[in-house]
Formats: structure tokens, C-alpha cells, sequence
């Protein structure tokens, strides 16, 4: 497990939040994730309508980046959009569709595309 001094990086953009997201995802920073992501989308309550996580330089990830999109997932209010951005031969790509998060959150192989959808 390794520790990260900063969960991940938060951009707005127009018409949306990205979040970037570490290298690595565990149990060692899975609920400091959360609490920035959840921090984040409160931050920007009245003028949130897209939320974009970013894994694509994500190079491990356990059950925790499953339950990190599944809780931000849940943590949004239902006007806000959550869309993933996953390589589709990464780990975290392959993380999300083995615990069927894919089915609930829409995953795009690239930010261009997550934005664009």
C-alpha cells in the first residue's frame, strides 16, 4: 500500500470536474479518494452537472477504485453526471467491469470521449 500526499488533482473545466486520479489505488488512500472526490463535488454543489474521474494513469487498482466510483456514485445528487475514463486494457478498466460498476457509470476510453458523450 502506498500513501499520497494528495489524493488526486481537481480541474473544472467548462462544464465539468475532473479529477485525476494516483497511479495506484488501495486500501492504503481508497477513502482519502473518496473524501477528496466527495469534497470536491460539494465545493461546487450549485454548479456541478458532470463529474469526470480520470483512471487512465491508474497502473493498480484494487476493490477500492470500484467502491470509490460506486460511493462518489452514490454521494452525487441525481442531477449530476459521473462518467469514468479508463483504458479499456488497463487494470482499473478491467477492476470495474469484474465487480459490474461498468454497468452503473458510463466508462470512456479516453477524457475527449468521456467530455464529448
Amino acid at each position: 500500500m502506498t500513501p499520497f500526499p494528495t489524493p488526486c488533482r481537481v480541474r473544472d473545466l467548462p462544464g465539468c470536474t475532473l479529477l485525476t486520479l494516483p497511479t495506484e489505488i488501495d486500501l492504503g488512500n481508497g477513502a482519502a479518494l473518496y473524501a477528496a472526490s466527495a469534497a470536491a463535488a460539494d465545493a461546487r454543489a450549485g454548479e456541478l452537472r458532470l463529474l469526470v474521474l480520470d483512471f487512465s494513469g491508474t497502473e493498480f487498482m484494487d476493490s477500492q477504485g470500484a467502491r470509490l466510483v460506486a460511493d462518489v456514485r452514490h454521494h452525487l445528487p441525481p442531477h449530476v453526471q459521473l462518467r469514468v475514463v479508463a483504458t479499456p486494457d488497463g487494470v482499473p478498466s478491467r477492476v470495474l467491469e469484474v465487480t459490474g460498476v461498468r454497468r452503473d457509470v458510463p466508462v470512456y476510453a479516453g477524457l475527449a470521449e468521456a467530455l464529448a458523450a
